[in-house]
C-alpha cells in the first residue's frame, strides 16, 4: 500500500456520501439561511435607524418648542408689566397730551429693549393713543383698532392673543393684549406684537422642515415660508413626524426628517450579515466538497470551517460592542441635548433681566435716596398726603428691585448634581427649616411613613426649596384659622413617585388655579408671582412636575409632586 495515502474510518465514510448525496439540497439550504439573515439585518437595522432619526427629531422639537416658549413669555412679561405702569394708566385717562407723547417714547425704548416688533396702548374705543412707532410715517398712534379680537377679548377676558397680519405692515405676526384697569374699571388695552422673523430663520438652517400649526390646523410659523396660512400637507413616504405642544397656546409644533438616509445604512448592515452568512455557507461548501475530493483533507477541512466560525462570533462581538458604544454615546448626546434646553430656555430670560436691571436699578436707586432724603428734610408740620406719597415711592422702589431679584434668581442655572436623594431626609430638612414659624402660628404638621431606602432622582437642595416654599405657603394660608394643620403624603408609583402638601385653609379659588404658574399672577398682597413658577421650573428640570389639585368646596389647597424614583 502506498505510505502517502490513509484508509478512511466508517464514520468518515458515512459523512462524505452523505455530503455527495445531497449537496444540491445543502446548497439550497445554505442560500437560504443567506437571504434570510441579510433580510433579518436589513430589517433590523431599519428599525434601529428609524429610531435613532425619531429621538433626533424629538430632541429637535424639544429644542425648539423651549425657545419658541420663551419668546412667548418674555412677550407676556412685557404686556403684564406695561399693564400695571402708572404711566400708562394715566394717559389713558386723558391728563394730558404730553403724557401720550412720554408713553410713546417708553414704549420704543422697551420694544428696543425686548426685541418686540411695535407696542401700543388703545382707549376703551380702541383708538390708539401711543404707540412705539410714533415717529414713524405708518404711525399706529390715532388708528382704531376695536375691530381685532385682541382687543375685544382682552375688554372681556383681560388677556388674549391672537395671530394675523398686520393692517399697516402687512406682515404677520403674533399679537399679545392685556388690560389696563385702574379704581374706575378698565381703562384700555396693552398690545405687544412679535414677529418670528429670526426664529424662522434659524429652523430653515436644519436640513428638517420645522413648522407650528394653530389651533384650526393651519401653519401660521415655519421654516419654508411659502406654507405659512395653508393646511398641513400630508407626509412623503420617506418622511416621519414628531410634534410637540407649546404650554399656555392652542399651538403644535411639528419637526419633518427624512428617513431617506436609513435606507442606505440598512443597505449595508443587510449586505454586512448576507456577506458573514456567504461566507460561512462557503466554507461549509468547500469541506462537503473537500470530503468528496479526498479523505485525506477531512480534518484540514473542518479546522478551517472551526476557524471560519470563531470569526463569525468575534465579528457579531464587535459588532454587539459597536451598538453598545453607540447607546453610550446616544445618552451623552441627550445629556448635552438637555443642557442646550436649558440654555436655550433661559437665555432670553437672562438677556431681559440683565437689560432690566441695568436700565431700572440706577434710576431706581436714585429715586428712593432722593425720596429718603426729601423724608428727611421735611418741616415737622406738613401735609400729610406729602409724607404718605413719599413712603409710597420708597415702597414701590422696594418692589421693583424685588422682581429684579427674583427675575435673576429664575435665570440662574443650578450647579447642583441630580442624584438619588433619600425622600425622607429631604421632607424631614424642609420641615426643620419651617419649624421656627410654625412654632410661632401653631400650626401642626403630620409627616407620612417613609421607608428609609426610598430614593428619588433630584438636587437635594432645590427640592428642599421647593418644599420650604411649599410649606410656607400653605402656613400664609391658614394665618388666624383655628387649628392650623400640614398633612404631606406619597404614592409609590413603581418608577415614579408622588409626594402631595395638603393644608386644612380656605382653599384655591378657580380663578386662583387658573393662574397659579403664570408669572406675576399672585393672591398675597406683597406677594411677586414668581414663587411657584420657579418651583414647577426646577421639578421639570428633574423630570418630573408640580401642579395643584382643582377647587374643592370645605377642602384646602393640595399641591402634588410628580419625581422619579431612583434605584432599588
Amino acid at each position: 500500500m502506498d505510505g502517502s495515502s490513509m484508509p478512511s474510518s466508517p464514520d468518515e465514510s458515512f459523512l462524505t456520501g452523505l455530503a455527495s448525496r445531497h449537496l444540491g439540497l445543502i446548497r439550497l439550504i445554505s442560500l437560504c439561511l443567506v437571504v434570510s439573515g441579510a433580510i433579518a439585518a436589513y430589517l433590523l437595522a431599519h428599525q434601529s435607524q428609524l429610531q435613532r432619526i425619531e429621538t433626533e427629531a424629538l430632541s429637535s422639537a424639544q429644542s425648539r418648542a423651549q425657545s419658541l416658549e420663551s419668546i412667548l413669555s418674555q412677550q407676556r412679561a412685557v404686556a403684564a408689566i406695561l399693564s400695571d405702569d402708572d404711566l400708562v394708566r394715566d394717559a389713558l385717562r386723558g391728563l394730558s397730551f404730553s403724557e401720550h407723547e412720554a408713553v410713546s417714547i417708553k414704549l420704543d425704548r422697551m420694544r428696543a429693549d425686548t426685541q418686540s416688533s411695535v407696542i401700543y396702548v388703545l382707549d376703551r374705543d380702541g383708538d390708539a393713543i401711543a404707540a412705539s412707532n410714533w415717529d414713524e410715517p405708518d404711525s399706529f398712534v390715532g388708528v382704531n383698532y376695536s375691530f381685532r379680537d385682541y382687543f375685544t377679548k382682552a375688554l372681556r377676558d383681560g388677556t388674549a392673543m391672537q395671530f394675523a397680519l398686520g393692517t399697516v405692515s402687512h406682515r404677520p405676526g403674533l399679537y399679545l393684549s392685556h388690560d389696563v384697569t385702574g379704581p374706575e374699571g378698565v381703562l384700555g388695552v396693552v398690545v405687544v406684537k412679535t414677529e418670528f422673523d429670526k426664529l424662522e430663520s434659524a429652523w430653515a438652517i436644519s436640513a428638517d422642515q420645522t413648522f407650528v400649526t394653530g389651533a384650526e390646523g393651519d401653519v401660521i410659523l415655519s421654516s419654508r415660508p411659502e406654507t405659512r396660512f395653508r393646511p398641513a400637507q400630508p407626509l412623503a413616504s420617506n418622511e416621519l413626524a414628531v410634534a410637540r405642544p407649546i404650554a399656555l397656546t392652542p399651538w403644535t409644533l411639528h419637526v419633518v426628517t427624512s428617513t431617506a438616509s436609513a435606507r442606505q445604512s440598512d443597505l449595508i448592515a443587510a449586505l454586512g450579515a448576507g456577506s458573514l452568512m456567504f461566507l460561512a455557507a462557503f466554507g461549509l461548501d468547500r469541506t462537503l466538497l473537500g470530503r468528496r475530493r479526498a479523505l485525506a483533507r477531512v480534518r484540514a477541512e473542518a479546522n478551517r470551517r472551526l476557524e471560519l466560525e470563531a470569526a463569525v462570533r468575534e465579528r457579531t462581538k464587535d459588532l454587539q460592542d459597536e451598538m453598545a458604544e453607540r447607546r453610550r454615546a446616544e445618552q451623552r448626546l441627550a445629556g448635552m441635548q438637555a443642557d442646550l434646553v436649558q440654555a436655550n430656555k433661559l437665555a432670553t430670560l437672562g438677556q431681559v433681566t440683565a437689560g432690566l436691571a441695568h436700565e431700572i436699578n440706577q434710576p431706581l436707586a436714585t429715586i428712593r435716596l432722593l425720596a429718603e432724603n426729601a423724608q428727611a428734610m421735611l418741616p415737622k408740620r406738613v401735609a400729610p398726603d406729602v409724607v404718605e406719597n413719599l413712603g409710597s415711592i420708597v415702597r414701590m422702589s422696594d418692589r421693583i428691585s424685588q422682581i429684579t431679584t427674583e427675575l435673576r434668581g429664575f435665570s440662574r442655572k443650578a450647579t447642583g448634581e441630580i442624584r438619588p436623594v433619600k425622600l425622607r431626609d429631604a421632607i424631614e430638612a424642609s420641615v426643620l427649616l419651617t419649624a421656627s414659624r410654625r412654632r410661632v402660628e401653631g400650626a401642626q404638621i403630620v409627616l407620612p411613613d417613609i421607608p428609609p431606602d426610598l430614593t428619588v432622582i433630584v438636587e437635594a437642595v432645590r427640592l428642599e426649596q421647593v418644599l420650604v416654599n411649599l410649606i410656607q405657603n400653605a402656613q400664609e394660608a391658614m394665618a388666624g384659622q383655628a387649628d392650623p394643620r400640614i398633612t404631606l403624603g406619597f404614592t409609590n408609583f413603581g418608577e415614579r413617585v408622588e409626594l402631595s402638601i395638603t393644608d386644612n385653609g380656605p382653599g384655591l379659588s378657580p380663578e386662583i388655579v387658573s393662574q397659579l404658574f403664570m408669572p406675576f399672577a399672585t393672591s398675597k398682597p406683597d406677594g411677586l408671582g414668581l414663587g411657584l413658577v420657579i418651583a414647577q421650573g426646577i421639578m421639570r428640570d428633574f423630570g418630573g412636575d408640580l401642579r395643584a389639585d382643582p377647587f374643592a368646596p370645605g377642602q384646602g389647597a393640595t399641591f402634588r409632586i410628580d419625581l422619579p424614583r431612583g434605584p432599588k
